[in-house]
């Protein structure tokens, strides 16, 4: 019997993916359960219709992350941080990646999750730092931070 899985079974087959399983095992364990529905034609151009949406939806999330990191990566767009710092030019303390996404969305409305910056240690002097972020699944920007002596 042909069936469509509704979610993961492990070693039987992942959510979305159409197998041939034995009659018993799909309609007394499967259906029964909820983890697979029938093979039918109704029920597989109703798959192919979900996948096909959530192709186009993750294909327009790829292009807002494009935009998000022109922005990001746009010459003007440098990301300025006031700090406080002694006479050599070493940060009391250091700028963290909660830092650096409070401030770039304060001063260009960009949002970018601190989880995804990848800072490191964290920025112990004033001068400009380069921090990889990671914005969507294959797309990475790399955010310019100017730390400024607080006055």
């Amino acid at each position: 019997m042909k069936v469509i899985f509704t979610e993961d079974v492990r070693g039987k087959g992942k959510r979305g993916e159409v197998k041939e399983v034995t009659s018993g095992y799909a309609q007394n364990f499967l259906i029964k359960n909820n983890k697979a529905i029938e093979a039918n034609k109704q029920n597989i151009a109703q798959l192919k219709a979900e996948q096909n949406r959530e192709e186009k939806d993750y294909e327009a999330e790829i292009a807002e992350a494009k935009v998000v990191k022109a922005k990001i990566e746009d010459d003007k767009t440098v990301v300025e941080i006031p700090a406080k710092a002694g006479t050599d030019g070493r940060l009391f303390g250091s700028v963290t990646t909660k830092k650096i996404a409070e401030e770039l969305k304060k001063q260009y409305d960009i949002t970018v999750d601190k989880h995804k910056m990848s800072l490191g240690e964290g920025a112990k002097a004033l001068g400009f730092v380069n921090v990889p972020a990671k914005i969507f699944d294959t797309v990475e920007a790399v955010i310019r931070v100017h730390i400024v002596e607080k006055k």
